[in-house]
């Protein structure tokens, strides 16, 4: 997996002769799965063409601050470009523009929008020997540095005055492994495997109707997501949900019955790190049911019910290395009721969240959750979007993982 699959990527090109391997750069970072957004100086153009760019970008070339194509001139507005991007790479960046950069000049388009930018920002310089080795370029690089940009150093090789030495971009190739490289190394869940489920069980009572739940599901694909983003690798299993988005390397699949979703959790278990019971089982099942559908004019007949497997329960009589995390939504002796739990289904953790708080629960764009640990006094999370949610539960899940190094 590519630690820029599905990134929103600021490519910014300033005037270097090195801006024609910029088209490459491109390329490579759409085949990674990244979406591009190309910032380019204007002297850059003497270099590579906006039109090359934009076709191979999918998108539009911005390069001053207003589009005055037509008589309405529009904004490009270098703020929202600087909260739009995951990461900013700005490849070749010259002499000139790594001088502004660390002096917070800014005279065009590419230096607002990095001065702007609220997330990582790569920089790769190229330019001639003597002045790459200069005094004054060498304490530029360490200013950026010492403001948390990446260096991506220039390798040795011809240079375009006909010197050999450092100064020259490195290959677009190289750019990517680095940028890569470095996303990697700090994702905290890489090579965790995680198994997680969501959504409800559907138990049927005829081919039309069934017993169920109101759970969206919204809480497992947030946290599915969120351990994919941070380098896990997930298989997410899933009752019957509305769409949702989903991050493109989790592998969903989809279920309805609770036997299902057991045979399903079953297959990964084996070789899972970790795993996310956040789906909502149901607890009953019809003993029988109707082949055809049960007509309104014939006489209602008793519902003889009886209980679905408990998958949780399972898992935990089988557990080997897995960490085992379940969910407890509770109406009331909600703190007893989880911690009781925790030692029936010998889980490691349990995330309890309660009907009777507002905006916590079904249906929900938000969650408010307690994170319960044995023998830990429990961790309480104000009312958060369900995105914020999953993201404090992994970082829950990294804690639990360190005690077990």
């Amino acid at each position: 997996m590519s630690g820029l699959r599905a990134k929103k990527v600021l490519l910014g090109i300033s005037g270097s002769i090195a801006a024609y391997k910029a088209p490459l750069i491109v390329r490579l970072l759409i085949k990674s799965g990244a979406e591009v957004q190309v910032v380019i100086t204007p002297k850059a153009k003497d270099f590579v063409t906006p039109l090359t760019l934009s076709t191979l970008s999918n998108r539009e070339v911005l390069s001053k601050f207003t589009d005055e194509t037509n008589d309405e001139a529009l904004w490009n507005n270098h703020v929202e470009l600087g909260l739009w991007a995951d990461l900013m790479l700005i490849a070749p960046a010259s002499a000139n523009t790594l001088s502004k950069m660390a002096s917070a000049a800014c005279d065009n388009l590419l230096l607002a929008t990095y001065l702007s930018a609220k997330c990582p920002v790569y920089f790769a310089p190229a330019m001639d020997l003597d002045m790459h080795q200069h005094p004054a370029t060498q304490k530029i690089i360490q200013t950026l540095e010492s403001y948390g940009n990446i260096h991506i150093p220039s390798s040795t090789g011809f240079l375009a005055s006909g010197l050999e030495g450092v100064g020259r971009l490195k290959e677009p190739e190289e750019i990517i492994t680095f940028v890569e490289n470095h996303i990697d190394s700090f994702l905290p869940l890489r090579g965790k495997n995680f198994l997680i489920t969501a959504g409800p069980t559907y138990e049927s009572l005829d081919p039309v109707r069934f017993i169920g739940n109101f759970s969206s599901g919204k809480m497992g694909f947030a946290l599915a997501n969120a351990a994919a983003s941070l380098g896990a690798q997930v298989n997410l299993i899933s009752g019957p949900t509305a769409s949702l988005d989903l991050h493109p390397e989790v592998q969903l699949e989809n279920v309805q019955s609770t036997q299902q979703m057991f045979q399903a959790c079953m297959k990964y278990y084996s070789t899972t790190d970790v795993v996310i019971m956040a789906a909502a089982v149901a607890d009953f099942k019809p003993a029988k049911s109707a082949k055809s559908k049960i007509k309104k004019e014939h006489q209602p007949q008793p519902i003889i019910l009886d209980k679905t497997i408990d998958i949780l329960k399972k898992m935990g009589t089988n557990k080997q290395h897995q960490i085992l995390i379940g969910f407890a939504l509770e109406t009331e002796n909600e703190m007893k009721n989880a911690q009781q739990k925790i030692i029936s289904k010998n889980l490691d953790a349990i995330v309890l969240n309660s009907l009777s708080d507002p905006g916590a629960g079904f249906g929900h764009e938000t969650n408010k959750i307690t994170f319960i640990k044995p023998h830990h006094i429990p961790t309480s999370f104000p009312l958060k979007s369900k995105k914020e949610v999953a993201y404090d539960v992994m970082q829950q899940i990294k804690i639990l993982l360190d005690e077990c190094v």
